[in-house]
């Protein structure tokens, strides 16, 4: 494969920017496509991939590499793809033996699955020897996931569609039945689909969380850490855009987006309002049949999308999520009417921030509330990103 050094040099400058100065890699990807707006589609798509591999590997390439060097790591994984290195003097001393001898000799499971030990310690320490099946899984890029827009369309109709625009798309399970999978990965936002709303792209662990709720048309709803929205959305079109849905966030941009997409989507039954101060919680006492509290967690089950988050995530980190999950369930749980219903998600796959966090709710708040129902989702056994959810009703 012919290489151009000018795309290979703003690979290195992606890599210290994400690992040297912290940013995250979609937002430095997006910003060197923007900056270089005269690549075609074949440069585009070998700058994105190489940085979320490389970021993904990085700890492995450095180690095959024996060297920190971001050029050094660029060519291990260059010759890892079975390519021949270029005459460059940042390669000087790397050779594609020196790698093939490093990588008969690796250390340990961490380097040779590219993750940091504390995290290998700690997946052990709570999953057990499962967790070395889910960090494989982890490692595989994520397949992309659609949510059919059943207010303006159907899953058949949608998959017609995209397959007019060249997107092969097939439907997932009869358990998600608004769910569909891309065969080959594709950007779906330049679609006319898109552009109607006729889909949003979501996960499909994510798409199980609404259907758990079992909100329905007229319902009143909150959905108290919205983000942008994706659960939202998805709870409208299952409440048929009939009944209040209240989002939630203490981010306004993340809810600007939200209206952009409920614009899009035909929906006009979210209200969104953001949480800047306890008083807002307060005047929604006792007011939703059912409340969503997809809360934040360490991310640890979509490290497939998110690889950078194994390198910015630490052990104090989730420790403080630990206490702030707990707040926002035991705070936010009273916006729940009685005979009502809550979920509590994450996407974690750590009982400590899963079952653990709602043992200790039950144990302290039992008597109001009963669990119905948890749910675990593993990338190694559904193919989904690590998820879980409880369904919890007041009585």
């Amino acid at each position: 494969m012919k290489i151009h050094r000018h795309i290979v040099e703003q690979i290195i400058q992606a890599l210290d920017e994400i690992f040297e100065q912290g940013q995250y890699s979609d937002k430095v990807i997006e910003r060197h496509m923007k900056a270089n707006r005269r690549w075609g589609a074949r440069d585009r798509k070998f700058f994105a991939e190489t940085v979320y591999e490389i970021v993904r590997w990085e700890r492995l390439l450095a180690h095959l590499a024996d060297d920190n060097d971001f050029w050094k790591i660029w060519g291990a994984y260059w010759l890892r793809q079975g390519n021949e290195l270029p005459d460059w003097e940042e390669l000087e001393g790397l050779s594609e033996k020196s790698v093939q001898a490093r990588a008969k000799d690796l250390p340990s499971f961490a380097v040779a699955q590219s993750i940091p030990d504390w995290m290998y310690e700690r997946g052990i320490q709570e999953l057990g020897e499962d967790f070395k099946e889910i960090v494989r899984a982890l490692n595989k890029p994520a397949e992309v996931f659609l949510r059919t827009n059943t207010l303006k369309t159907t899953p058949d109709e949608l998959i017609k569609a995209l397959a007019k625009e060249e997107i092969q798309a097939t439907k997932v399970s009869a358990d998600l039945p608004d769910a569909l999978k891309l065969t080959v990965r594709k950007n779906v936002f330049i679609t006319e689909p898109f552009k109607k709303g006729w889909f949003e792209v979501q996960d499909a662990a994510s798409q199980v969380v609404a259907p758990l709720l079992g909100v329905e048309p007229g319902h009143r709803v909150i959905d108290a850490c919205a983000g942008a929205g994706g659960k939202s959305l998805h709870m409208a079109s299952l409440m048929k855009n009939k009944g209040k849905i209240i989002s939630l966030d203490i981010h306004e941009w993340k809810l600007k987006e939200l209206k952009t997409r409920a614009a899009r989507d035909g929906v006009d039954v979210i209200e969104t309002r953001v949480i800047d101060n306890t008083k807002v919680i307060k005047r929604l006492e006792e007011t939703a049949d059912r409340v969503l509290l997809d809360v934040p967690c360490s991310g640890m089950g979509v490290l497939r999308r998110n690889p950078d988050t194994k390198w910015k995530l630490t052990n104090d980190e989730i420790s403080r999520l630990h206490q702030l999950q707990y707040e926002i369930l035991t705070s936010y749980c009273t916006m729940t009417k009685k005979g009502g219903r809550l979920v509590y998600a994450t996407c974690s796959l750590l009982p400590s921030e899963n079952e653990k966090q709602v043992e200790r709710f039950l144990a302290e708040h039992g008597a109001n509330w009963t669990l119905l129902k948890q749910v675990h989702l593993r990338p190694d056994k559904e193919g989904f990103d690590g998820f879980y959810a409880a369904l919890l009703e007041r009585r």
